[in-house]
């Protein structure tokens, strides 16, 4: 079998890719070797801005099957029949590690997943967990800061995450999920996915109905303990990936099953604790689970750089029939998503065939780093205009009415009964097992207790621990000195 030729980026066939032109057998390099000079060029361009969080990620391509009919709630149209098959793209990620870090490390992981429809991409972006560490957007840069590095350092210091934790009980509920059991997941694969935000849904009669999103595991929970994952991440801290890359090629897909939990406009109006905080569940018992179909991962990219590391999520991707809620996390993220790949991709970022809609796309847009597929030809750059042929706006695809209550003001997050940080927190802990309420303890005390955290910001995060259960906090104080 012959092989291809090697080529210039213009297409030139190249003569020699082991030997540089140069002035004599020991001579200098000449400038005119321009295969050459774009191959260094290009080698140091390589790398693109990595993401600020979520940097270390694995994806996959797979499909959503739909089981159950759910087109009471929405006109979406991926939903409108039991059967119908919807193409999709999966990124699992770590949250606050770098590109190389380990994927054992205890953090959240991420849970992006991109549904090729008819009507354009719908991503649903989450995590792992259903609740997050806050509940407005504005302190999101503060609390990714101390999940980083030490401005001085350089390194990781457990001493920013408990100031700012300590400071700010809303995160409670995450943090006990963090340092519990979930916090290391085995893999990818033996993990639930969650939409964490509430979202809404739109129906053909343009009812509203919110809901929860829920991808439970059908490979089951498996997680690690502290030992493990530690001696994980110095044994193969790719492990994660590894395990999701085997299982697809040898045939053993890994699926998830899809629910939602449904509240009405009506309900959310009177629930005692605010529905739109993300730092809260809804309980099941008052919101039931409703299957809606199983999610399939079964096949792996050929190339991870193509579409893992450029693939671009945001929850802003809705279609028809799938919409927002007024959380205000959710609302800073509807910007934050599309802006970061503006900044990493370009302004295109779309044309990237990993997320590129599957349906046409019109548009007035014009321009911009990497515009690749046409650029709109001859046609008008503006509208209105006169072309007959030319794209106009369809007022049956208008965004639904939304009802907004209230004077715009910087609202005090402590003010309003709705985001009581304690309750939650506590009925998670106390329907902990034994051994699991220990390793929690264990993990924390190992984290809070190490020598750079000062002892004020120590005994202000047991005591915020207290208020979510009394045995949490003397368990705490009887572990640390």
């Amino acid at each position: 079998m012959t092989k291809p030729d090697i080529h210039t980026e213009s297409g030139r066939i190249v003569g020699d890719n082991q030997n540089s032109i140069t002035a004599g057998q020991r001579g200098p390099t000449l400038l005119q070797d321009v295969y050459l000079v774009e191959k260094l060029a290009h080698f140091n361009r390589e790398r693109i801005p990595e993401r600020v969080v979520h940097a270390k990620g694995s994806g996959a391509f797979g499909e959503l099957t739909v089981t159950k009919d759910i087109t009471r709630y929405t006109k979406a149209k991926l939903f409108s029949e039991v059967g119908k098959k919807t193409p999709m793209f999966g990124r699992f990620s770590t949250v606050g590690g770098e590109k190389g870090s380990a994927d054992s490390a205890r953090d959240p992981r991420g849970f992006a997943l991109k549904f090729y429809t008819e009507d354009g991409n719908w991503d649903l972006v989450g995590n792992n967990t259903p609740v997050f560490f806050i509940r407005d957007a504005i302190k999101f840069p503060d609390f990714i800061h101390t999940q980083k590095r030490d401005p001085q350092t350089n390194l990781k210091d457990p001493k920013m995450m408990w100031d700012f934790f300590s400071q700010s009980p809303e995160s409670l509920h995450q943090v006990m999920i963090l340092f519990s059991d979930r916090g290391t997941p085995f893999s990818h694969r033996f993990m639930h996915g969650f939409s964490s935000h509430a979202y809404s849904m739109i129906n053909a009669a343009g009812e509203i109905h919110y809901v929860k999103w829920h991808f439970l595991t059908q490979q089951g929970i498996k997680n690690l303990t502290a030992e493990e994952a530690e001696a994980l991440a110095g044994s193969n801290p790719d492990h994660s990936q590894q395990d999701l890359f085997e299982a697809i090629e040898k045939g053993d897909f890994p699926k998830w099953t899809v629910y939602i939990q449904v509240m009405t406009p009506e309900q959310a109006k009177v629930q005692r604790l605010n529905p739109f905080d993300v730092t809260k569940v809804w309980y099941h018992k008052e919101f039931p689970l409703m299957e809606v179909g199983v999610l399939e991962l079964n096949r792996n990219p050929e190339n991870y750089f193509q579409d893992v590391e450029q693939a671009a999520f945001s929850p802003g991707n809705t279609v028809p029939g799938l919409y927002f809620s007024p959380d205000k996390m959710l609302q800073g993220r509807l910007f934050a998503y599309a802006d970061t790949q503006r900044y990493r991709l370009g302004i295109n970022f779309n044309q990237i065939p990993v997320n590129q809609p599957r349906c046409q796309v019109n548009s007035y847009y014009r321009d911009g780093f990497m515009r690749v597929n046409g650029n709109g030809g001859k046609s008008a750059n503006y509208e209105p205009n006169s072309d007959p042929a030319a794209p106009i706006e369809n007022p049956a695809y208008k965004e639904p009415i939304i009802d907004i209550d209230g004077p715009g003001a910087h609202y005090d997050r402590y003010e309003d009964p709705g985001n009581e940080n304690f309750e939650q927190p506590g009925k998670l802990y106390r329907i902990m097992k034994e051994d699991e309420k220990d390793r929690l303890v264990s993990n924390l005390a190992a984290s809070i207790g190490a020598p750079t955290v000062p002892k004020i910001i120590r005994d202000r995060q047991i005591e915020l621990f207290a208020r979510c259960d009394a045995d949490l906090g003397d368990r705490l104080r009887k572990k640390l000195p």
